[in-house]
């Protein structure tokens, strides 16, 4: 039931509501409630509705303190009447429809909370205070003066305030000075705090080291005019005013220091507080405190520090430093790793001690110092921290540098691969990183001796993801002062500025791009404008979204390039019927081009494939195999040529070189519930891949299998190793490191199916489509030609055909599969989808909107995932793009860049559409949820047209979210992998203090498809019985000796007379240079650049995020991370098996390296700072080792 209640105070908030009816309704025994205020505009007074799930309690309630009507007549009936600052409230029974799904969702809370109940309580503890007066803020830096800690402020502001510990961070409010200006807010999550500090009643002050810095704000006045005349983002008909809006610096001084000066202190208003704040350490979400006292110096050369920093970098020395070295150090201060004035201090030592060192290994040796660099506080010593030890561990690292750094390597070694330097940008600072490997696109190919001379620039949040929507804090300063300032002025790095020069469409999806510096090639000066204008010419698109997109073809990564002779390019006319093109972005190649390309892009020797994603001058798209064409020969139609280019080179982006796995997702479940799919074969499917997770740990063979299928630990042979271990009856389980490894995997696996419902179906895959260049099939028919090493199959019959994203119940359709005759050149094509050229509407574009220009389609020949109705495809008009009748600037592209960024609103439109159709009786068939699918539409094509979608009349739905929606429990990686619950509840303390976060989402079960798939998977037992299985004591051997140990004993029986005892020292050297490429990955893929990832999520190449499964953002670093494990792993095995210089000598001798490697790995090896003791090259040492022993015994 609904409780309006009316004559409220106009600034009351919905927290303050709760707080004043949560006594009232817990003497009438009702604990589950939701409140939300009604704001009035021009009132004197505000409303409020309370839902009361139980009707019963909820009229007591009315009986108690309500009345009769909705106004004053019957106010002296009340039997106990309500007053807030002395006025009366009303309260009375609503006249609107309790909204359903928030009852379901208290209804929920409610049962979870007498379940909790009915467990035995932890013991109550006395309320601790959370809100603290201060009298000053200061920034700095933890340094020290001579053998002691201080604390250096380079910014000081004498501003009363409140520092208040909420849920989630500690939040500081800062009032006007003088009551001149705003209020202002700092922010500073629990997560990012790496130390706190207390001082003594005689230094009232508590000292925060962060790990990045804190968000900052200004509080808005409600008639603010910028922020009232911004457009709507939340859900609502009108415009919204924001509360505060993300500044980059509380003032002009503190600008220049907040991205490095990752210390705050504040001082109390009352010193007696000091003993309430040590009291915080009750609260289990509060970081563990401790006591030290430190005198404070007010210091304010900071920005000097930076200058001398800054011309010291770009002075010339005897020894010239390179860019690359330079980059490292101006890293070292920007990051926050070393004060400027050290830096300078230790460039000094650099030069005079380094000076012939040569570039890559100095580069590599300063990177791995950073990652060792004690952070400055209490606990590291003055000796720790000054430029003698610095220099000393630097040396140290030189010595084994040029053995460890396989980067150099890579870039060598692999023409498609080029070291890039890296920025980002977020809204305080600048952070700098690389370089690291990256696949190359057509610029770099073209200037790739000159690639430091190019920056990838990546616009992001504190936190390293993209800055999100929050209803309450306006980022307007952040995208259009902050961002756009750098994307206008550039980017100085080292005595070098960098300028904007393009982006791809995925990085622009990724809100990354490209800048460069001016560099001289033969006598000429290039910079970004020229570099561009020797692209092609685009003078004469008018739209900067479709210029920006044309630039960025050139900027697509691609693996290769092949020379033709322009005798070869050929033109191919377009298939259109109706106004529509079933050609849209696909051509053809001879068999002699395609030769060629197989030649450049060899991936295997025995899958050749016959479809490939190219770019070629102004023309993209997908080329396929016609095997009647004669000679050289590769033909492009006008819907491939988006504008006219140069360059003579095709440039491969992808092919078809597999059939890629098919997985069901949340959108794609739904519309095929929403068909007459029947809910039980989802579940079944679901069932059978949370079966086989189960079964992974019940044996070596199915772990080891596991394993393999998912590609984890290719290079270090894992799944061999494995088995091995079984057959030596060692297992997997006794040893720490491998179950986590394996647990891991299994928990990751578990994540995507319980919060994306990413279930595998068999009887599916996933390919490139192309046209029937032929005309044999007909309209509604494919042909589906598959290739693997298995062998080759047509598949024909019904097939369903869909494409991601689909959010239309019309993005799914049914297809005939069909063969085609033995002398149709379609049959020399394997592993993709071919489309019909016939027909009133190809079916590409009734999928999403697809085209044949490189995207992928789905396909499901699985009888019980076939609808049992059929929709109507989506039939959008098409938008143009925005054009601004001129020659399009560089600014109108930033202009667009941060226009994108802003107003990039796919997710949420997802999110939206997937509670619309979950609450809707109608589903996806609902006419809302087909305008949101439009919407969606309209906002994919926002990258090309310039036109972002229009939020402003978003269909209204329930605020309360189903269940399937809500965040999982935090992975916690330590010596045993943990599941972590939010404990917290609506009635913490933390939660009660006005202003730390927004209202709790509340979620209701549903009862559609994707909650029972939700449901089906308990997290936690599954898990802890997998657990449970793999740590059994009858799965354990519980050896004296370790597995690793072992496993070396066995080789030292078996090889008793191999002498390998003069490789001791190089083994090693070995481990030591493979460990220190692991401490890097575990730094620089960590979403905190000053925080450490695991050994075990490196291994396994995937990064655990917070809650749920993780974001794209960490599915993408966790991608890149793997591949660098991989490769370095790689490279470490081939110095094992290959010796340091690969000849027949030292290849004759990997019997004795491996063991060399494999005792120095047995032994105890050292605890690193931050990282502690690192296991995991034992094992890449057991796995050669162990398969050499069965070359000596013959056995291979």
């Amino acid at each position: 039931m609904d409780v309006f209640v009316k004559n409220l105070p106009p600034a009351i908030t919905q927290k303050q509501i709760e707080k004043f009816f949560r006594p009232h309704l817990a003497k009438l025994s009702i604990h589950t409630f939701s409140c939300r205020a009604l704001k009035g505009k021009g009132s004197a007074t505000s409303s409020a509705v309370i839902t009361i799930p139980d009707a019963r309690k909820a009229r007591t309630f009315l009986e108690v303190h309500g009345q009769a009507g909705q106004g004053r007549e019957n106010w002296g009936k009340v039997k106990h009447k309500l007053y807030y600052m002395k006025k009366p409230i009303y309260c009375s029974e609503s006249n609107q429809i309790p909204d359903r799904f928030l009852l379901q969702a208290l209804e929920k809370d409610e049962a979870k909370k007498l379940n909790a109940e009915s467990r035995p309580s932890r013991p109550a503890s006395r309320k601790i205070k959370r809100i603290f007066g201060i009298t000053t803020l200061n920034c700095g830096q933890w340094d020290y003066v001579g053998e002691d800690l201080v604390f250096v402020t380079h910014f000081q502001e004498q501003r009363t305030g409140v520092m208040i510990f909420g849920g989630q961070s500690v939040i500081i409010n800062l009032q006007p000075t003088g009551h001149v200006g705003p209020a202002q807010r700092v922010e500073m999550p629990y997560f990012d705090i790496q130390s706190f500090t207390i001082g003594s009643s005689a230094d009232p002050t508590a000292t925060f080291a962060l790990r990045a810095p804190p968000k900052l704000f200004e509080e808005l006045e409600a008639e603010d005019s910028l922020v009232e005349s911004m457009r709507a983002l939340g859900v609502g008909r009108k415009p919204v005013g924001f509360k505060r809006m993300r500044i980059m610096a509380l003032r002009k001084s503190h600008e220049i220091i907040v991205s490095s000066c990752l210390c705050y202190r504040f001082v109390l208003q009352v010193p007696s507080d000091i003993s309430l704040l040590l009291a915080l350490k009750r609260a289990q979400e509060i970081p563990e405190s401790r006591l030290w006292n430190t005198s404070n110096i007010l210091k304010k050369d900071f920005p000097a520090q930076l200058t001398r920093l800054n011309t010291a970098l770009g002075r010339s020395y005897p020894h010239p430093v390179s860019f690359e070295v330079n980059f490292q150090l101006q890293r070292l201060a920007q990051n926050g790793f070393l004060p400027p004035a050290r830096v300078v201090g230790f460039l000094k030592s650099v030069i005079r001690n380094f000076g012939n060192v040569d570039d890559a290994t100095l580069v590599a040796s300063i990177r791995k110092l950073s990652h060792v660099v004690p952070y400055a506080g209490p606990e590291t010593e003055a000796s720790e921290y000054c430029v003698e030890t610095l220099t000393d561990l630097l040396a140290e690292y030189q010595k084994s540098a040029a053995l460890e750094d396989s980067y150099s390597h890579l870039a060598e070694n692999y023409e498609h691969i080029a070291l890039i330097h890296k920025a980002i940008v977020t809204p305080v600072g600048i952070i700098l990183s690389g370089p690291e490997p990256e696949i190359i696109n057509r610029v770099i190919r073209k200037y790739q001796e000159f690639s430091n001379y190019f920056l990838q620039v990546s616009f992001l949040d504190e936190n390293m993801e993209s800055i999100k929507y929050h209803r309450e804090n306006s980022n307007e300063a952040i995208y259009h002062q902050r961002f756009k300032k750098v994307l206008e002025s550039g980017i100085n790095i080292a005595g070098r500025g960098y300028e904007f020069l393009g982006f791809s469409h995925s990085s622009l999806r990724s809100q990354a791009c490209w800048f460069m510096a001016p560099f001289t090639l033969n006598g000429e000066l290039l910079h970004a404008k020229l570099v561009i204008s020797r692209l092609g010419d685009f003078s004469k698109i008018r739209s900067p979204a479709k210029c920006a997109a044309r630039i960025g073809q050139a900027f697509s990564q691609t693996f290769s390039s092949i020379r033709l002779p322009a005798e070869a390019i050929q033109s191919l006319p377009d298939i259109k019927v109706n106004g529509r093109v079933f050609s849209d972005g696909v051509g053809t190649c001879s068999k002699s081009v395609m030769k060629m390309i197989w030649k450049e892009y060899a991936q295997s020797k025995d899958l050749k494939p016959t479809v490939f994603q190219i770019r070629f001058k102004g023309a993209k798209g997908m080329i396929s195999l016609d095997s009647t064409l004669q000679g050289d020969a590769l033909c492009l139609r006008p819907s491939m040529i988006k504008f006219e280019g140069t360059g003579e080179d095709i440039e491969i982006c992808g092919a078809g070189l597999k059939p890629l796995p098919m997985y069901l997702n949340r959108p794609l479940i739904k519309i095929l519930e929403d068909l007459g799919v029947k809910e039980t074969v989802i579940l079944d499917l679901q069932a059978t891949a949370v079966e086989k997770l189960r079964m992974t740990t019940t044996s070596p063979v199915n772990a080891a299998n596991f394993l393999q299928r998912n590609y984890i630990g290719r290079a270090a042979r894992l799944p061999w190793l494995i088995r091995k271990l079984k057959d030596l009856d060692i297992l997997f389980n006794d040893d720490d490191f491998l179950r986590n490894a394996v647990e891991l995997v299994i928990l990751v696996q578990l994540r995507e199916l319980k919060y994306k419902s990413r279930i595998l179906v068999e009887e599916g895959l996933t390919l490139y489509g192309i046209m029937d260049e032929t005309g044999f099939l007909q309209e509604g028919q494919v042909y589906l030609p598959v290739r693997t090493e298995d062998g080759h199959v047509t598949l024909e019959g019904k097939v369903v055909v869909t494409r991601s994203p689909a959010l239309h119940p019309g993005d799914v359709q049914v297809a005939d599969a069909v063969d085609v005759p033995e002398n149709s050149p379609l049959r020399d094509l394997y592993n993709c989808l071919v489309f019909s050229s016939k027909g009133q509407r190809d079916l590409p574009s009734q999928l999403s909107g697809g085209d044949l220009d490189g995207d992928l389609y789905n396909i499901i020949y699985m009888d019980g995932l076939f609808p049992k109705e059929r929709s109507e495809p989506a039939e959008y008009p098409i938008v143009q793009p925005i054009d601004i009748g001129r020659e399009v600037t560089r600014s109108d592209m930033t202009d667009f860049f941060i226009r994108f960024m802003e107003n990039d609103q796919l997710g949420r439109i997802a999110v939206n559409h997937q509670t619309l159709a979950d609450q809707r009786d109608a589903g996806t068939f609902d006419q809302d949820c087909i305008r949101l699918a439009e919407l969606h539409s309209t906002a994919v094509d926002f990258s090309k047209t310039g036109i972002p979608a229009d939020l402003s009349n978003l269909p209204r739905f329930s605020t309360s979210r189903p269940d399937f929606q809500a965040p999982g429990p935090r992975v916690l990686v330590e010596e045993k992998i943990n599941l972590q619950d939010d404990e917290s509840d609506d009635s913490d303390d933390s939660e009660e203090i006005e202003g730390t976060s927004l209202p709790r989402i509340k979620y209701y079960e549903s009862g559609k498809v994707l909650g029972k798939l939700y449901r089906a998977i308990d997290e936690h037992r599954i898990f802890e019985r997998i657990q449970q299985y793999s740590r059994a004591p009858q799965n354990i051997l519980r050896a004296k000796q370790s597995p690793l140990d072992l496993v070396l004993k066995y080789v030292q029986d078996v090889t008793a007379l191999i002498e390998w005892d003069h490789y001791s020292t190089w083994a090693m050297e070995i481990k030591e240079a493979y460990e220190e490429n692991l401490v890097v990955t575990m730094i620089e893929y960590s979403p905190n650049h000053l925080h450490y990832i695991s050994e075990v999520e490196v291994f396994c190449g995937s990064i655990v995020g917070k809650e749920g499964a993780p974001s794209k953002r960490l599915r993408e670093t966790s991608g890149s991370m793997k591949d660098k494990h991989e490769r370095d792993v790689a490279f470490t095995v081939a110095c094992i098996t290959q010796g340091e210089h690969d000849d027949r000598a030292h290849r004759a001798e990997v019997l004795e390296r491996s063991i060399a490697c494999l005792a120095a790995a047995c032994l105890t090896g050292r605890v690193r700072r931050k990282v502690g003791r690192l296991v995991s090259f034992g094992w890449i040492a057991a796995a050669i080792c162990l398969r050499e022993v069965e070359k000596f015994q013959g056995i291979i």
